[in-house]
């Protein structure tokens, strides 16, 4: 049996997993934005926004109509955190101070331990203000991308 024996892992317990679900869904039903977690135990890269790139390309994020999804990575055990979004977020919203602040808040979380706290945060913040830039589209919004956290290696 391997590190994440199942679709959550030691990493993060099922019900906080669950409440980090909810978050995201949550966060959608805002937006037509798209917000996806990603949490392995060590970065196999020096950068962590490298990986998260990698990782974005690998699950087909970028395949947004809009361009619009976000990626929340986490490499716990190294202790390394990025938070990334698409093309058509960065023309909305800038390239450096939401994804720097969010990143703080995060990390702000991480440092108390408190990692569950800390995702639902920062999803319902990026849920929030893709908001503004991308609004829900109820009768034809439709969800891109799997709600559920993605646990790597």
């Amino acid at each position: 049996m391997g590190i994440f024996p199942n679709k959550t892992s030691d990493l993060l317990p099922k019900a906080d997993a669950d409440e980090v679900v909810a978050a995201i869904q949550k966060a959608e039903s805002i937006t037509s934005g798209e917000v996806r977690v990603f949490i392995e135990s060590r970065c196999t890269y020096v950068n962590a926004v490298d990986r998260a790139w990698e990782i974005f390309g690998q699950l087909k994020m970028q395949a947004t109509q809009e361009r619009n999804a976000v990626l929340v990575y986490m490499a716990l055990l190294d202790r390394q955190i990025a938070i990334i979004g698409d093309e058509g977020i960065h023309q909305k919203v800038g390239r450096d101070n939401f994804w720097k602040n969010e990143l703080e808040t995060l990390k702000a979380f991480c440092r108390q331990g408190k990692i569950k706290d800390g995702l639902s945060t920062v999803v319902t913040e990026i849920g929030e203000a893709l908001s503004l830039h991308f609004p829900a589209k109820p009768h034809e919004d439709h969800n891109e991308i799997p709600d559920d956290i993605v646990f790597g290696h």
